[in-house]
């Protein structure tokens, strides 16, 4: 026993040192792998791992390239070692190798060299003193040995602070004496040992505070130290030396004596602070030490403060600079160490402050006052840090810091402003703010919050606005917006959170409200004013009561004005709306009762209205509605006040408001309305001549809303007191034209000087022009009359700037509007000179290009105001004359083509213009034929916009026309209305009585319009396409234009000549199927728009006469050449349903002339669907009418085509061909057609030869046709053969099978001849299938050799003929039997390209021949008996032919037979076809077929699951696991023995490369493991790691497996090693790895002493020479995690407790 098991045991060493070779593999993961074992191993041998890491460790990384590795997995098994286990003489040698390692290189702090140090701290845990005399040894050698010895000592400290502090004094001792000598790149190592060193005490002194480890030597050594690093090291030039040297010293501050320290502490601290203003990460290091430092000197325990405050000066001084450089680095990519310096800095003086407060007090307060800008911020930090800290102690230093900060009131510099404002809310909540002193902070914050957005402007404390960049500068970050920001949230929480600070804000923040300078803050001043408010109503009578104890607040009247004109943004910044509505609700006290009562209704609706931002921002008006608001709020305010003296003081406060906005400030054209309607309800004339002089004068008319706003409020004046104001405007025009020369001079010289007057101008209309308006009715027709007949107002015409234009062209519309108005009132006057006007406003919305304005948006606004300016003219009276109609019409109906940008202007203008053309369609002509020809007029001239491509513009015109037909059907049906009116009214009944004498001797016709001057033919088509648009609002407005056009029809009289039997009634129950469907539009937008065109067709076909039916025929060509596809296929739905329902009611000639229609469509037409649906059009025209006459307009057209174009090049084809196509398709028109022309040719196209070519065609009969008709005949009929006629199709049904079967075996030859180049054959022979193809109606056939005709390999058109074969078998199953009976015998062919094609297709036709029992016979014999043949394209074909989907129980011996013969066939493309049939046949032969050769087919299986062909390999898997199902009775256990013999090359092939072979490899497994019979095993089969494709799932899957086998399979294991280790030569590596870990897995775990001792050496050999000698790093890699496994597994002890002999001895 002893000799076996000596024989049969590991040789453990040599596998650990093969193990550790590995380590030094190229590969990472076999390193990794290498690296995973070693580390398991050294946990059960760790002697072992070590001694073959210290053998190979010998030769130094000249000799082993991996030396970190290597060293990490030493110290891991020095680690495991028990105490009891090391032996301090080896140890202590290899603590000489290792460190005589680590000091042979200059090296320091590589890999290796770290990984070398955890092996000497790893031994150092075990023998510190061991450790510790070694790197003494080396302390005391060569210069380049002593870092890495001290990185060493640090690395120990750092690892076993416990162990080390203990022996510090004997490394003080060492490395003291060797400090003066250190390089200084040496230094940092040093010096971050010191720091290691000390940290290491305090940790021991937290365990053990009570040791006395750290003694007086040991405090001795350490001051040695700490004078040596802070004389020498700390001033170094480098850098990083002094960095770290610090670093070290701010740790050992806490373990030198209180005399070292004091004495130090200048030299310390000076070096430390010039290190703070380095970069960031220097910097916080010497702050960390400096906090050490600061606490170890202030805070000792062990005596008083070692420093005063005077000796920290200079040391605060230097944090506040860092301070500063610290928030200048806040806009860096370095804010988390910022934020570490910042607290570090803090820290420190919390410290200081603590000890001196006094002197921290006075220090901080000299700083500000230095006004040093950096300073002032660092130090107004420090205050807001420690206010909260020392508030108690500097309780008595409140005054003084009050005073300081009152003197930085001044500054200007932003960041400054940002420190101070965020103190003010610290000192304000500690009670340093109380009483009057308080109040100049309060306006600095207001003052803050009014900070402009732009960081040019500044805020002059004193009062306005400065643009100088000096007075704000953007610093340190910090911008006006920043600052506002603080500020406001901070006067909020003043407000609100601050108890004491109630008494100092009221009532002073009503002082803040009126300063111009603070219009910014009025929002926040506003919102705080409520707060306090709120507040204070729980006290009763003390808002009014301490608002009058103060003189010098403003009065209620100037706080109202002030408010009120603050309203005009609604959207302004922090809800300033609803900001001072809540101040005028809280101040009621204030204002008289009645408007108090009042505003509590009013404003909550006002409030309401403003209350959501994005909703008020999708009305374009609400800037216009919300100033309406504010003069409405203000009108019944005053009405409700009744007190003249109160309404007088409020007029003089509006008057002062002129001061507090700039000339530009929108907010004035508000002030200026405001005080219109203060005067408008004041009878002191005096006061208000006064006023409407200041509103004048104070007026910047230059801007166009202040001049608009001017207007208004001139207007509200005059509405009380017109003659007033128009003394007024008419001594500013006379001062005016006393300087028209200058005007005239300005135009060539000073265009300032023109502009000055544009304006002036512009604003003298606009003052008229509501002055008209607002004024009473009953006073004005004077006026305008004087102001128009007198020219006056034309010395107002001449400007030039397009925003004086615009207030020009206002004028005029406020001008008619003010008629209009006079009318609606009972007092109607006509406008004189109208005309003239017009043709003004018609100039002046012209473009600005040539006067030097070109923007557009200004020339939009100038068209809109102008359209509405027209629109007002042409509705009043006179009439309008017919020039004046064309000109305004020229002048403006291109406006529909206009670019849609910006959209929301654009279509304002479109719909004013929609509104112009209403008005004129309404006031032009006498009687009804008149106005049905303006009607027609426009819409002709609107029509190039109905249907253009673009969207927009078929909106636009589509809307324009619907809106004028109601507009005419309003007039000519209903009555008409100049006011507008759409039902009966009193105007319609006047203009009625005055008109009808005028009329009364007219004919009918002349009043009202007749049907036929709508020209409903010819509009309907324009509009039809329309109905099928590709927008819904187009396609619903288009079909209520239709049903408009017929309603008026309906409405109106039938002309004399009429067609006779017009079914009125018919007509009217069409309108009210069209008008159904437009009432489903409008409630149901998702409705099939096809249906709802289908609908309105159906409609207007019964709704047209027989004479519009034709015109609309006539007119048709255009509306089917529509832009838009859906358009143009709804026109010829409709042609189509008109010729179908109507066509009977068409003479000879009307069938003439719309077949040309349609041609000319055709022709025109250049997208294929569009041209087909044509077609279909033209070949429903010929159904429904007389065919000949269209078959002969087509033939005309053709003959013409032929003579004078080359069809064959037309681009796009030739159109007329495709009608040709078109008639062949068609079921009744192919027989017309085909007779039509055989009436026409008599000669036929014949080939001749085997392999026509183009020039052996030839004729019988003549060989030239003279007539151009024949010529087109003879085109037709070719094309008519093609395209699959009927009549052909006939002729060639009784032949199919014969020419189809001839067709195949040609393909064989043809693809042959073309295979050496010769491609005529094969081109004429494809196009001769395609024409076969089309004749029988065999569509699909055509397809498949269009797809695969022009490729050539032989895949390709075996293919092909098998898609044919396939398509027939479906498409023509009687043909199959015809076919087969030919191709059969073609099997005997000599050719074997025939016998290919023959193949191919018999292959395909089987499948489809089940029905056919004797056929079927004989196509089984034939390609049973050849799959011998010598073509493997045949047997390959032959033999997928006898693979049919069902009943194959007839042949399974015949099928089985072929296969089991073809499994050894040479030719891999064979085998691959039989395994596929193979695994198709295993689905549906009998078991008694399968069980004789279920052995035999198994063996040929197996053979194939080795083949390289991954698809092979994937079939044979799967055909093995599916013969699973066959092993029943007496061949199951045969087949089991197949089962074990396959099942490890199973196991091994589901982590295949091929993802196929995996899959395949599953599936057979969960079909083959119950034959085994072991229920572990299936259950694998379920689990995650079987499916999953990671390597990691697929081992632990083997090792489970593996498992398995070692417990329940004993028997077996020999059969399965025997497989397992043949696959350790497979030639994929995978496979080979798989084996490798699957094998060793099996080892591991078997407990079978046999299996052991037979494989366990066998397979450790095999390991170790696949991992030292295999290429593929997987097999390596799995290879050293086998040999660890076996390692794991070995029961044994000995080869745990082995060593190195070498070791050994």
């Amino acid at each position: 026993m002893a000799s076996s098991s000596s024989r049969n045991s590991i040789p453990a060493p040599e596998v650990v040192q093969l193990l550790v070779s590995s380590l030094a593999d190229e590969s990472s993961v076999v390193r990794e792998a290498s690296a995973a074992t070693l580390e398991d191993i050294a946990a059960l041998s760790p002697l072992l791992v070590f001694d073959c890491c210290s053998t190979l460790s010998r030769g130094g990384r000249r000799r082993f390239g991996n030396l970190s590795g290597l060293f990490h997995v030493m110290s891991v098994a020095i680690r495991a070692l028990d105490k009891d286990a090391v032996g301090s003489q080896y140890m202590a040698k290899l603590a000489k190798v290792v460190a005589a390692e680590i000091i042979s290189t200059k090296e320091v702090n590589a890999d290796w060299q770290r990984a070398a140090s955890s092996v000497l701290v790893a031994i150092g845990s075990h023998m510190p003193d061991l450790v510790m005399d070694e790197i003494f040894l080396h302390l005391s050698g060569s210069s380049s040995a002593v870092p890495p010895m001290v990185q060493i000592l640090a690395d120990f400290a750092a690892s076993d602070a416990i162990q080390f502090t203990p022996r510090l004094k004997g490394v003080l001792k060492k490395v003291l004496p060797i400090l003066g000598s250190v390089k200084d790149s040496s230094r940092p190592i040093f010096a971050n040992a010191f720091k290691s060193w000390s940290e290491a005490c305090f940790q021991y002194t937290v365990y053990y505070p009570s040791s006395e480890v750290i003694d007086g030597d040991v405090i001795s050594l350490l001051n040695s130290a700490f004078e040596l690093l802070l004389r020498v090291w700390a001033t170094s030039r480098d850098l990083k030396v002094r960095t770290s040297s610090i670093e070290a010293l701010g740790q050992m501050v806490g373990f030198v004596s209180r005399a070292k320290l004091k004495s130090s502490l200048p030299r310390l601290l000076s070096i430390t602070l010039d290190l703070c203003k380095k970069n960031p990460d220097v910097t916080y290091v010497a702050t960390c030490s400096l906090h050490n430092l600061v606490n170890a000197s202030l805070l000792s325990e062990s005596g008083p403060p070692l420093l005063d405050f005077e000796d920290l000066a200079a040391t605060a001084s230097t944090l506040l600079q860092v301070l500063v450089m610290n928030d200048n680095s806040k806009q860096l990519a370095e804010l988390s160490v910022g934020l570490k310096i910042y607290n570090e800095v803090q820290h420190c003086f919390v410290t200081v402050g603590e000890v001196y407060p006094e002197d921290m007090f006075t220090f901080l307060l000299h700083k500000c006052r230095l006004k040093e800008e950096p300073l002032t911020i660092a130090s107004l930090s420090v205050l807001k840090h420690l206010i909260p800290r020392l508030s108690e102690v500097w309780h008595s230093k409140r005054p003084l810091l009050v005073e300081a900060m009152k003197d930085l009131l001044e500054e200007s510099n932003l960041a400054v402003r940002k420190a101070l404002s965020e103190l003010i809310i610290i000192m304000a909540s500690h009670c340093y703010l109380v009483g009057a002193p308080a109040e100049p902070f309060v306006e600095y914050l207001v003052v803050n919050c009014a900070m402009p957005d732009l960081e040019g402007q500044g805020i002059d404390y004193q009062g306005g606005l400065t643009r100088s960049r000096k007075s704000v500068e953007k610093v340190v970050g910090v911008c006006p917006i920043d600052l506002r920001e603080v500020c406001e949230k901070e006067l909020l929480l003043l407000t609100v959170t601050v108890p004491e600070m109630e008494h100092v804000l009221w009532p002073f923040l009503l002082k803040m409200i009126i300063p111009r300078v603070y219009t910014s803050a009025v929002a926040t001043v506003c919102r705080c004013i409520s707060e306090l408010c709120r507040h204070k109503h729980t006290q009763s009578g003390t808002i009014l009561s301490e608002y009058r104890a103060r003189m010098d607040i403003p009065s209620p009247e100037d706080l109202f004005a002030r408010l009120v004109v603050l309203l005009h943004d609604p959207l302004a910044r922090q809800q300033l709306v609803i900001n001072i509505f809540n101040v005028l609700c809280h101040l009621a006290s204030l204002f008289p009762k009645n408007a108090v009562l009042f505003w509590h209704e009013e404003i909550p609706k006002m409030k309401a209205y403003v209350s959501d931002p994005d909703d008020l921002k999708q009305d374009p008006s609400y800037q216009e509605t919300w100033d309406d608001m504010i003069i409405d709020f203000l009108a019944e305010t005053l009405d409700v006040i009744q007190d003249a003296e109160w309404m007088i003081s409020l007029g003089n406060s509006f008057a002062k408001q002129y001061e507090l906005y700039s000339s530009d400030d929108e907010h004035l054209a508000l002030l200026h309305r405001c005080l219109g309607i203060l005067l408008q309800k004041v009878n002191d004339r005096a006061f208000i001549q006064n006023k409407i002089n200041l509103m004048y004068t104070q007026a910047n008319i230059s801007m166009p809303v202040n001049r608009l706003g001017l207007a208004k409020g001139m207007g509200l004046v005059a509405a009380s007191h017109l003659d007033t104001v128009l003394n007024k405007l008419k001594t500013i025009l006379d001062k005016v034209d006393k300087s028209i020369f200058k005007r005239i001079m300005s135009f060539f010289s000073d265009r300032a000087k023109m502009e000055e007057s544009d304006d002036i101008h512009a604003a003298l209309a606009l003052m008229y022009g509501y002055a008209a308006k607002y004024a009473p009715s009953s006073v004005i027709e004077a006026r305008i009359n004087a102001l128009v007949g007198t020219n006056v107002l034309s010395r107002l015409l001449n400007v030039r700037h397009p925003t004086a234009k615009q207030a020009v062209i206002t004028a005029i519309d406020l001008l008619g509007q003010a008629v209009i108005g006079a009318a609606k009132t009972g007092t109607p006057f006509p406008l004189k000179r109208r005309d003239v006007l017009l043709d003004y406003i018609l100039t002046l919305m012209g473009r600005d290009d040539e006067e030097g304005f070109s923007d557009a948006s200004l020339l939009l606004q100038t068209r809109c105001l102008a359209l509405s300016a027209c629109t007002t003219l042409v509705s009043v009276e006179p009439k309008l004359t017919a020039e004046t109609r064309n000109h305004v019409l020229k002048a403006t109906l291109g406006f529909f083509g206009l670019p849609n940008d910006p959209p929301d202007v654009v279509s304002g203008l479109i719909d004013k213009l929609i509104t112009l053309l209403n008005a004129i369609l309404a006031t032009s002509g006498e009687d009804g034929r008149s106005r049905s020809e303006q009607l027609q007029h426009i819409l002709r001239q609107i029509d190039p916009y109905v249907s253009s491509s673009i969207d927009y513009q078929r909106n636009r015109g589509c809307h324009a026309v619907y809106k004028m037909l109601h507009k005419f059907r309003t007039i000519c049906v209903s009555g008409y209305c100049s006011l507008g009116c759409q039902q009966s009214c009193s105007h319609i009944k006047h203009i009625d009585r005055v008109s009808s004498s005028s009329i009364s001797n007219l004919p009918h016709a002349f009043i009202s319009p007749s049907r036929d001057a709508l020209c409903l033919g010819e509009r309907i088509m324009v509009y039809l396409p329309r109905c099928a648009d590709t927008d819904p609002h187009v396609r619903k407005t288009s079909a209520q234009i239709i049903d408009l056009f017929f309603s008026i029809a309906l409405s109106l009289m039938r002309p004399a000549n009429s067609t006779p039997g017009f079914d009125i009634d018919r007509s009217y129950s069409a309108l009210s199927a069209l008008e159904d469907v437009i009432a489903i539009l409008r409630s149901d937008a998702s409705l099939d728009p096809s249906e709802v065109f289908n609908r309105i067709v159906s409609s207007v076909y019964m709704l047209f006469t027989k004479d519009e039916l034709v015109a609309g025929l006539y007119s048709c060509s255009t509306a089917i050449c529509d832009k838009i596809r859906p358009s143009a296929e709804g026109t010829i739905l409709a042609v189509i349903v008109f010729i179908t329902q109507r066509g009977r009611e068409l003479n000879g000639s009307d069938v003439s002339r719309t077949t040309q229609s349609l041609l000319t469509a055709v022709t025109h037409v250049s997208e294929r669907h569009i041209r087909q649906e044509t077609l279909s059009a033209i070949c429903s025209l010929a159904e429904n009418t007389s065919s000949r006459i269209v078959f002969d307009e087509v033939l005309i057209a053709a003959s013409r085509d032929i003579i004078t174009k080359d069809v064959t090049r037309l681009r796009g084809g030739w159109p007329i061909q495709e009608i040709f196509h078109a008639f062949s398709q068609d079921a009744v028109l192919s027989y017309l057609f085909l007779e039509h022309l055989i009436s026409i040719i008599s000669q036929t196209l014949v080939r001749q030869g085997d392999y026509p070519r183009r020039d052996s065609l030839a004729f019988l009969g003549e060989s030239q046709l003279d007539d151009a008709v024949l010529n087109a005949a003879a085109v037709a009929v070719t094309a008519f053969f093609r395209s699959c006629g009927k009549v052909g199709k006939k002729a060639v049904e009784q032949n199919y099978a014969s020419m189809l079967a001839t067709l195949v075996l040609r393909l064989g030859i043809s693809y042959s001849l073309a295979g050496t180049g010769q491609l005529e054959p094969l081109h004429q022979l494809l196009a001769a299938f395609n024409s076969f193809c089309d004749c029988v109606g065999d569509l699909e056939m055509g397809k498949i050799i269009t797809r695969g005709g022009q490729q050539y390999e032989e895949d390709v058109w075996i293919g092909l003929i098998g898609e044919l074969a396939r398509c027939i078998s479906i498409k023509r199953p009687k043909e199959v039997p015809a076919i087969c009976s030919i191709l059969c015998m073609s099997l005997e062919r000599p050719l074997s390209f025939m016998r290919e094609a023959a193949a191919a297709a018999l292959s395909e036709f089987v499948r489809f021949s089940e029905s056919f029992s004797s056929l079927l016979e004989q196509m089984v014999e034939g390609m049973c008996r050849h799959v011998t043949d010598d073509s493997q394209t045949v047997r390959r074909l032959c033999l997928r032919g006898l693979m049919p989907q069902i009943n194959l129980v007839q042949y399974a011996a015949q099928v089985l037979s072929v296969i089991v013969a073809l499994l050894d066939d040479p030719d891999e493309s064979v085998q691959l076809t039989t395994a596929s049939c193979l695994l198709k046949v295993l689905g549906t032969v009998p078991t008694d077929a399968v069980e004789p050769i279920l052995l035999n087919l198994s063996m040929r299986v197996r053979n194939l699951q080795a083949c390289m062909n991954a698809m092979i390999r994937e079939n044979a898997f799967a055909a093995f696991g599916a013969l699973g199902g066959y092993a029943l009775g007496p061949q199951r256990d045969t087949f089991l023995e197949q089962v074990h013999v396959t099942l490890p090359r199973l196991l091994l092939h589901i982590h295949d490369d091929d993802i196929g072979v995996r899959r395949a490899c599953r599936s057979t497994f969960k079909s083959i493991v119950p034959v085994v019979g072991y229920e572990g095993l299936a259950a694998l089969g379920n689990s995650h790691r079987f499916n999953s494709d990671h390597r990691d799932d697929y081992e632990d899957f083997l090792s489970d497996a593996a498992k398995q086998i070692a417990e329940h399979m004993v028997t077996r294991i020999d059969t399965y090693m025997a497989a397992i280790i043949q696959a350790f030569e497979a030639p994929w590596p995978g496979i080979q790895a798989n084996a490798i870990y699957l094998c060793s897995s099996i080892i591991s775990f078997s407990s079978d002493q046999h299996v052991s001792a037979l494989y366990r050496t066998q397979v450790l050999e095999m390991l170790i020479a696949k991992t030292s000698g295999s290429q593929d790093e997987i097999v390596r890699a799995t290879g050293s995690i086998a040999l660890g496994l076996l390692l794991k597994s070995d029961s044994s002890s000995s080869w745990r407790v082995a060593r190195l002999e070498s070791v050994e001895k």
